[in-house]
């Protein structure tokens, strides 16, 4: 690697910080570099070390890379093989697939597949591994590894990535330790000449974690746990649906061997009534106790019941706790009809959530430009994900932490696997078990607790999440015996006095699986002559703190009311926002309620589109959609579905550019494109509107393809929320409990009455990066274009480099996602 291609990188510290370039456009705070004829930037490293490079003799290999899957199949491996020899095949490397694991890395022959762009087309939709997995003993022993290291030195690779999980990471560390001893000994029998060996004198070894259990530490999450999850919660809403019918108990298997976050995010997504992990066995006498609350949970008028184990549970003895045991039990105790559903490899199964698509990409990029950035050879590193930032770790130590979890498991030093699990796996749990009390904790007429009333409602257009978020802030909120105002219908709900009422505990039963606004919502705004009336209806009611679920509407309501404590002392309460919009353009936040549904249903519409031309002519589809000026769903979109371009309102279009986009599109045609996927966002442009662009294409695309416009409109809104959607929505709801409770003791005056006038008492709880923050709202004026009610810096923006790249773009350089 030449060392000018080395200064344009940095890999050093946990989070991956590489330097990018786009298009300047309003409120993105980026610019654009544009390349040079010869496809860099004329004034960029990048472009100096290209031209040494040529003036040496052109463009050479100068590494190779080999990527495998192996052990279980996981969804979205796939995804991060496409984008591994993309970005590989970008920076003239040659990249081998290795088939069927690490049996086809012992086996050599035909299991080496050199790659070309082409050979990852029309993957990143598919389910498992193209390029197969398999379990291998011979690898495990010495000499099954001497041949894996004779058949890449054979064919000149010195790098390699991994996808599996810590068993596979552990396989491939192993053999990195052994490299050099291996290619001493292959050497000395006379296997690979001198020169071979020295070509391939070290193995850089990186790993991405592919298990649906997420199981591996180091990461937020592996690749395919949330596919796994809308599995497990797809499952959930249909047994539900027939359990209620029947009034059944349904008992829930899922995977999960040593690591319950399946079963435990499910069941606080489903709101099951219990839930049994391996990493906290339920303590002696827990049989009654649950039997207890699913009968109570029946008197309440709840017509099912739903128990969730993993497959690993056990009690305090390490005794299985297993499925077939709870039907039992339920039977036997409480005379409940009770059925058990094993989804077993289901969960496995079907296309990947677009979730897992992009992150995949994303890992699979860093993967290799860690490979590719190297200067010489470097430790084993596995690229996890941290919120929405990319990092890296030191791979041993993460199978190292991760098998400690499973040995203090083994010796029933369970506070200690829970304490190695994390903090947030911790929290999880208590969240569960606070969400899912029966009832209340604190009586009615408990006089000795201190009681608060507070106000929620939904503000701008309905978006997935939303009624998860009330169900988890009433059942919070009442667990600690306070009062719920339901608001109607927005603030219009408190001009029309017959339909506030409290919340009851049984009244959002059920609610986590419901799209939509269930409360109601609108966008009517307080203003100047509305405002003296609303004021009164906060007095009349002693309402003491106000909770708004919305989108921008949400933001800028709670503005003027933070505006208006000057001239009304009903105001001065805790006022707290939680974004939910599909559009995720309010500032304070890296995401909102509703846009993962959103998501999912954009790459599920572009699949079906691809697939229908699959059967026709040559196809291109120009697909538009929701997000206002906010391009975050056109980009993540694209980048989840493959597609080859992605138009928004952050980079400004022209003639020019789409141009070539679309000379591009022919060119790609011409060389055996079959369909074309084309986003672009609702306000991307006034001018370039989608059926200008469909017109466009079908001129210039005559003879080789035809061209369709499809308009997704409010499907994206989706049906029910995805599971990323519920469980966001949950989360977002007990930190505003915790913050709201927390800000009124502290503005509690000696008359009983709030006063709360600090900036940071009217915030938006919002998701950072890997962090849940309240910023006050007065902080984020600053960063608020409020003429296109977007950010003025959004951290997706960083992704748009990689699209292009993955699209086989030539018109901007990418040298990896950029850090805050």
């Amino acid at each position: 690697m030449d060392n000018d291609f080395q200064d344009n990188f940095s890999t050093t510290g946990k989070r991956l910080s590489f330097g990018h370039s786009v298009r300047s456009g309003s409120g993105s705070g980026s610019t654009m570099q544009e390349k040079s004829t010869d496809g860099t930037d004329s004034g960029s490293p990048l472009h100096v070390a290209a031209s040494r490079r040529a003036a040496a003799g052109g463009f050479k290999p100068l590494k190779t890379l080999a990527v495998l899957t192996s052990g279980g199949d996981s969804q979205g491996m796939n995804a991060a093989l496409r984008a591994i020899v993309r970005v590989t095949l970008y920076h003239r490397m040659k990249v081998y697939a290795v088939k069927e694991g690490y049996k086809g890395l012992v086996e050599g022959g035909s299991n080496f597949e050199e790659c070309k762009w082409s050979t990852v087309d029309n993957i990143i939709h598919l389910g498992g591994t193209v390029i197969g997995t398999a379990r291998c003993k011979e690898f495990m022993e010495r000499e099954g590894r001497l041949r894996a290291a004779e058949n890449l030195v054979k064919a000149g690779i010195n790098n390699l990535v991994v996808i599996g999980g810590d068993g596979s990471l552990t396989g491939a560390n192993l053999f990195k330790e052994e490299w050099k001893g291996l290619l001493k000994e292959l050497v000395q029998t006379g296997r690979v000449c001198e020169e071979e060996a020295d070509c391939c004198g070290y193995l850089n070894v990186v790993g991405l974690v592919g298990s649906i259990d997420n199981d591996m530490c180091g990461t937020d999450m592996t690749i395919g746990t949330d596919t796994a999850l809308h599995r497990i919660i797809e499952a959930i809403d249909c047994l539900t649906s027939t359990a209620a019918s029947h009034q059944r108990s349904f008992v829930l298997e899922v995977m999960g061997r040593h690591c319950g976050y399946l079963a435990l995010m499910s069941g606080i997504a489903a709101g099951a009534d219990w839930v049994l992990v391996p990493e906290q066995p339920p303590v002696p006498g827990w049989e009654e106790v649950m039997c207890d609350k699913i009968v109570r949970g029946r008197e309440t008028g709840r017509r099912h019941s739903l128990v969730v184990v993993a497959e690993g549970a056990v009690d305090v003895s390490n005794n299985p706790i297993t499925s077939q045991y709870l039907k039992e039990l339920l039977q036997k105790k409480i005379g409940h009809d009770t059925r058990i559903t094993v989804l077993g490899h289901v969960q496995r199964g079907g296309k990947p959530s677009a979730y897992d698509r992009a992150v995949a990409a994303r890992m699979g990029a860093a993967a290799a430009l860690a490979v590719v950035t190297a200067d010489g050879e470097i430790d084993p590193v596995m690229i996890g994900v941290q919120g929405n930032k990319v990092v890296e770790a030191p791979l041993m130590d993460c199978v190292k932490r991760t098998r400690a979890i499973d040995k203090a498991m083994r010796e029933c030093k369970f506070e200690l696997a829970l304490e190695l699990r994390g903090r947030s796996f911790t929290r999880n749990l208590k969240m569960y078990k606070r969400l899912e009390s029966s009832t209340p904790r604190v009586s009615s007429d408990d006089s000795s607790h201190v009681k608060y009333r507070f106000a929620v409602m939904n503000i701008g257009a309905p978006a997935a999440g939303m009624n998860s978020a009330i169900r988890a802030f009433v059942r919070l909120m009442l667990y600690k015996g306070h009062t719920i105002l339901s608001v109607p219908d927005g603030f219009e709900g408190f001009l029309h006095e017959e339909t506030l009422h409290e919340f009851t505990w049984e009244e959002v039963d059920g609610w986590g699986s419901m799209g939509g606004s269930n409360l109601g919502t609108n966008r009517t705004k307080p203003t100047n002559e509305s405002l003296p009336e609303i004021a009164a209806k906060f007095g009349e009611h002693k309402i003491q703190g106000l909770l708004a679920i919305g989108g921008f509407e949400a933001y800028e309501c709670l503005n003027v009311l933070q505006e208006a404590r000057k001239l009304y002392t009903a105001f001065r309460i805790p006022l707290v926002c939680i974004p939910a919009t599909v559009s995720n353009n309010v500032p304070g936040s890296d995401l909102s309620l509703g846009c993962d549904t959103a998501l999912n249903m954009i790459v599920q519409a572009c699949d079906t589109l691809k697939q229908s031309a699959s059967a026709s002519r040559k196809r291109v589809f120009v697909v538009e959609t929701m997000g206002g000026y906010c391009g975050y769903l056109a980009t993540m979109a694209a980048l989840a579905g493959g597609a080859d371009s992605a138009y928004i309102f952050e980079e400004k279009s022209t003639i020019a550019n789409i141009q070539k986009d679309v000379s591009f599109l022919v060119k790609k045609f011409r060389d055996g494109l079959q369909r074309g996927i084309i986003l672009r966002n609702e306000n991307s442009s006034v001018n370039f509107t989608t059926e200008f662009l469909c017109q466009l294409l079908s001129e210039e695309g005559k003879g080789m393809f035809i061209v369709r416009g499809n308009v997704l409109g409010h499907l994206q809104q989706g049906e029910r929320p995805s599971p990323f959607d519920r469980i966001l929505g949950i989360k977002f709801a007990s930190h505003a409990v915790s913050f709201m409770i927390e800000q009124v003791e502290k503005n509690m005056k000696e008359d009983g009455k709030v006063r709360a006038m600090s900036p940071e008492s009217a915030c938006m709880m919002g998701i950072r990066s890997a962090s849940y923050r309240c910023t006050p709202l007065s902080e984020l004026v600053s960063n608020t274009d409020f003429t296109y009610r977007i950010p003025k810096h959004q951290w997706w923006m960083s992704l748009r480099p990689l699209l292009s790249l993955l699209a086989r773009h030539t018109d901007r350089i990418f040298l990896g996602e950029t850090s805050d």
